[in-house]
């Protein structure tokens, strides 16, 4: 959530404005339309590789549908949950990812008719701009999660002793394989705890808000 990339995704695949059709999914009574869902799985799609004449089992399709209309469906939760908090984003900080999105794009010419295409002008996009930095926002601030003991890394250290010791004893490996063991250990177990701090706020907002799936 906090790459450039999915805010280039939108831009491609995203019109907040344009008359989409019947809805794909309600969120809190917010809907997400079939048509926002279409653009957007084209480009999820491109995202991981994928193209979307490639796939020939129909479960393969539905499986990936859902997924690109649940990381939607996450979106709109998180832009709520950033209104809920009063996340504010300065408008300084919005003109300077608007900038780095003009960069990515190479040109200011590219980029303004990629705001055309996607039904934006430089106000509307401004402001959906400013909707997706306060999201990550909130996003990123699950992630800030207590620094784990020292009890902690060495208990996540020997559960998982054969990869960060080389599958050695360690009475007796070496004592700086240990160390370095020990330090790849906190890192990925700071890791795996924000991965589950990011993946709990998402469950508690599903949980907690009226969800419909139409699609």
């Amino acid at each position: 959530m906090n790459r450039l990339m999915p805010l280039l995704l939108c831009l491609l695949a995203v019109s907040l404005h344009a008359a989409d059709g019947p809805p794909a999914a309600r969120v809190n009574g917010v809907e997400i339309s079939q048509m926002r869902l279409e653009r957007y799985f084209a480009e999820y799609l491109e995202d991981q590789g994928r193209a979307l004449t490639s796939i020939r089992n129909p479960s393969v399709y539905k499986r990936l549908r859902e997924q690109a209309l649940n990381d939607l469906i996450d979106r709109e939760l998180l832009w709520q949950e950033a209104q809920r908090q009063g996340v504010a984003v300065s408008d300084a900080e919005v003109e300077a990812r608007i900038g780095h999105l003009r960069q990515a794009f190479g040109s200011n010419e590219v980029f303004e008719r990629r705001l055309a295409d996607a039904g934006f002008d430089p106000q509307s996009f401004a402001a959906y701009t400013r909707q997706e930095m306060a999201a990550q926002q909130v996003f990123v601030a699950a992630s800030r999660v207590p620094e784990p003991s020292a009890a902690q890394v060495s208990a996540f250290y020997q559960a998982n002793a054969k990869t960060f010791a080389g599958g050695q004893n360690q009475s007796q490996g070496d004592p700086v394989q240990r160390e370095q063991g020990l330090a790849m250990a906190k890192t990925l177990l700071i890791d795996q705890l924000q991965t589950q701090a990011r993946q709990a706020l998402l469950q508690r907002l599903r949980d907690s808000g009226q969800l419909q799936r139409i699609d």
